[in-house]
């Protein structure tokens, strides 16, 4: 049955390819009203999965991190109808010409931005994650099938319906969006290297590693989210404490907060007593090295462990470094390329962090949570990628699609080009677009 419904969303993903724009954004605008509409609908069923959650949680079979992550109030749908709608407002683009070049008078050579095809995504709690992928995949004209962990079942199940349902009354064809259930899913969806072009998994970092682990599919996305904040002797100590304070505490249970500070050793005296007051007073446990120790009341010992764990909770692991060099070869030793921040007035030493530390997302005298598809003014975005090919950082429609070249001619032919008497290839750089 699945597979059926993979194989149908694989035939609508050329009908998808061919939407206009305009059927497009009137499919957005159509999902962000029904989100409206949809409000005690949507609430009602992730009251259902909270419920579940809390009680796994008592139990220890969930952790705190993953139930925050799956809670659903109008704050967060009005944060995906907001998503929606931005999409809508993008450039559609299918169809845009990357590069064109003359190979020779009259014959042209275009680059084209067009849809992969079918993306399947893997996600744990994170409902939210519905509307932004299908809104992300139907602008960049793809088919997308979903497969969402256990815990967020019923929200899940009403977003999908709500969205794909008014996708449809605007001319979307059905089809194209498939939503997985059982648990055997999973491993049915991992196998479907002929139907699935590219899979995209949003969780906890073993789960993304056991994703790339276990297909053939080509995967999109990062199995850790450990970022650190850098704060160097020249640092305004007021921006450190206030972006060190929002890396770790604006909300700690997401990919893109911090979970090591760095100080340089000149700094230390100075920002460190001020920078544990504020941690202590938001709830945030601190591991600290033994340099740090002394500056930072009721701070434990960190452990060699600490510089490579992903907390997602409210603690932070704390280490004094004695120079910039040592900073960056910490964080590309220690880090997930993922995302890193900088605090510091020195431009020198601004240009040399951003020259080396090796991170999809590199953050100057700002906090490591603006690494996000929807604050980056993509709309949304599918998942954070630390991959160095094809699409890295926060993922918009740029990453759901890949390129065609189609050349226009009048009848030329290769023979012409080779041999003695072969004309030549003038390869000049044109601008504009294509057009037949």
């Amino acid at each position: 049955m699945i597979t059926e419904e993979v194989a149908k969303a694989k035939r609508a993903s050329l009908r998808m390819a061919a939407l206009s724009t305009e059927t497009k954004n009137s499919a957005l605008e159509a999902m962000a009203s029904a989100l409206d509409r949809g409000r005690d609908r949507i609430i009602a069923a992730n009251m259902k999965d909270m419920e579940v959650a809390e009680k796994e949680v008592s139990e220890g079979r969930m952790t705190s991190a993953l139930a925050k992550r799956l809670k659903v109030d109008a704050e967060k749908i009005d944060g995906m109808i907001s998503g929606v709608l931005d999409v809508a407002r993008l450039p559609d683009p299918v169809g845009e010409t990357i590069s064109s070049i003359e190979l020779d008078e009259g014959l042209e050579l275009y680059q084209i931005r067009c849809p992969i095809g079918v993306i399947g995504t893997i996600f744990e709690s994170r409902p939210d994650v519905v509307p932004q992928i299908m809104a992300l995949c139907l602008k960049s004209g793809n088919s997308v099938v979903f497969k969402g962990g256990s815990e967020a079942a019923a929200s899940n199940r009403e977003l999908f319906d709500i969205l794909s349902d008014a996708a449809a009354s605007a001319g979307v064809p059905r089809d194209a969006f498939v939503l997985m259930e059982s648990r055997e899913d999973v491993s049915k969806i991992l196998k479907m290297d002929g139907m699935i072009d590219l899979l995209i998994p949003r969780g906890s970092n073993e789960f993304v590693r056991y994703i790339k682990e276990s297909t053939k599919i080509p995967v999109l996305g990062h199995a850790a989210g450990i970022c650190h904040v850098y704060v160097h002797r020249s640092a305004d100590i007021g921006k450190a404490v206030n972006v060190t304070a929002d890396s770790k505490m604006q909300y700690p249970a997401v990919c893109n907060a911090a979970e090591t500070l760095l100080v340089d050793a000149e700094a230390a005296e100075e920002f460190l007593p001020l920078m544990n007051r504020l941690l202590v007073e938001g709830g945030v446990e601190v591991r600290a090295d033994e340099e740090a120790l002394p500056h930072m009341e009721g701070a434990k010992e960190a452990k060699e462990s600490d510089w490579d764990e992903e907390y997602n909770d409210l603690i932070l692991s704390v280490k004094i470094v004695h120079s910039l060099t040592e900073a960056i070869d910490f964080i590309n030793l220690h880090g997930s390329h993922h995302t890193d921040s900088i605090i510091a007035e020195d431009r020198d030493a601004i240009e040399a962090f951003v020259r080396n530390v090796d991170s999809a997302d590199i953050m100057v005298n700002a906090s490591t949570r603006f690494a996000d598809g929807y604050r980056f003014g993509k709309g949304a975005e599918v998942g954070i990628s630390t991959n160095k090919v094809h699409s890295r950082g926060p993922v918009g429609m740029e990453g759901l699609t890949i390129y065609k070249y189609v050349l226009l001619g009048n009848g030329q032919v290769v023979k012409d080009y080779v041999g003695k008497s072969a004309k030549k290839y003038t390869h000049r750089k044109m601008d504009g677009e294509l057009r037949f």
